[in-house]
């Protein structure tokens, strides 16, 4: 299998109000395709590891590696490039712009990047909404959907760039217990057929516990490696 994101002697320091080591050397790999569930009390460092994967955080000592390029050390703009075209993010809160129909939600990173044109982004984004079963609000403003469909327009939004990782933190933490389950076999079904990465920070157990592998953290520390 292909090692997608590789993480070696993470540590991480807060120095307010006192000095305070959040993460403690923490080395872990992930598989492509691989589905990935990072588990822990609050404060066990979960959330600040994620932080850092993601690269919004670059102030930490180790490396991580994405797809076998060292990432840590690289400047903003190259890493806010590889944010765009290799990382998807889903969040607890689904961060769309309400006025925005769902399509143009979906279709904004990809016009960020620049790479294709916008009818070919429009055409993606159809295809993401209708592997989220969604393509009938496709115009509507993404204010007027519920909240678990609000969570699968961020999906498809996180899937447009076909990034090579998608990040979340607590993506079924506002949900109810039908729209976690909907969620859910979502990232089941992307990690399977499209052989897509998956690394989600969660508090729900059987959520992690029906993923691929549950890394569990505790005091910045990972305490067992789920394989």
């Amino acid at each position: 299998m292909n090692s997608i994101l590789k993480a070696e002697n993470i540590t991480k320091f807060f120095y307010t109000p006192v000095e305070f080591k959040a993460l403690n050397d923490v080395a872990f790999e992930v598989q492509q395709g691989e589905f990935v569930s990072i588990i822990g009390k609050s404060g066990s460092g979960k959330s600040t590891l994620l932080y850092i994967l993601s690269t919004m955080d670059t102030e930490y000592g180790g490396k991580i590696y994405i797809d076998g390029n060292l990432i840590t050390g690289l400047n903003q703009d190259k890493l806010a490039r590889l944010r765009n075209s290799s990382i998807g993010f889903v969040f607890q809160f689904h961060y769309l712009l309400p006025e925005f129909s769902c399509l143009k939600n979906i279709m904004i990173p990809a016009l960020k990047l620049g790479k294709y044109s916008r009818e070919e982004i429009e055409y993606q984004a159809y295809e993401k909404l209708k592997l989220l079963e969604l393509e009938e609000q496709a115009l509507k403003p993404a204010s007027k959907l519920s909240g678990g469909q609000q969570q699968r327009i961020a999906i498809a939004r996180a899937l447009i760039n076909d990034p090579k990782i998608i990040m979340c933190d607590e993506p079924t933490g506002n949900l109810d217990s039908k729209n976690t389950e909907i969620v859910f076999n979502i990232f089941k079904r992307i990690s399977a057929e499209l052989n897509q990465t998956i690394i989600t920070v969660t508090h729900d157990n059987d959520f992690a516990i029906a993923s691929d592998r549950v890394i569990e953290m505790q005091d910045g520390k990972i305490i067992n490696h789920g394989h």
